[in-house]
């Protein structure tokens, strides 16, 4: 789990450079490269409230370790208390 202050989409990863999805930290955020059509997925799950879940790493890899999820959540003051 990492905490960050922002996060960055991006939606230019190009599908032939062999990841599903690559996020890094980026001063005190998270910046988060998809491809287009992944940026579609998640501009339609935004609208509709709906959770997300980015899987990160290789297309050709079977250990994956990496994921974005967003998450909705009912209360906000429980969540970001400090």
């Amino acid at each position: 789990v990492t905490g960050v202050s922002f996060v960055v989409f991006n939606g230019a990863l190009k599908p032939s450079s062999g990841f599903l999805a690559k996020s890094s930290i980026v001063e005190d955020g998270l910046m988060v490269q998809i491809t287009p059509e992944t940026m579609e997925s998640l501009r339609q799950a935004l609208r509709d409230k709906k959770d997300f879940k980015i899987t990160c790493g290789k297309t050709d890899t079977g250990d994956i370790k990496e994921y974005v999820d967003i998450c909705w959540v009912e209360n906000e003051e429980k969540t970001n208390q400090g």
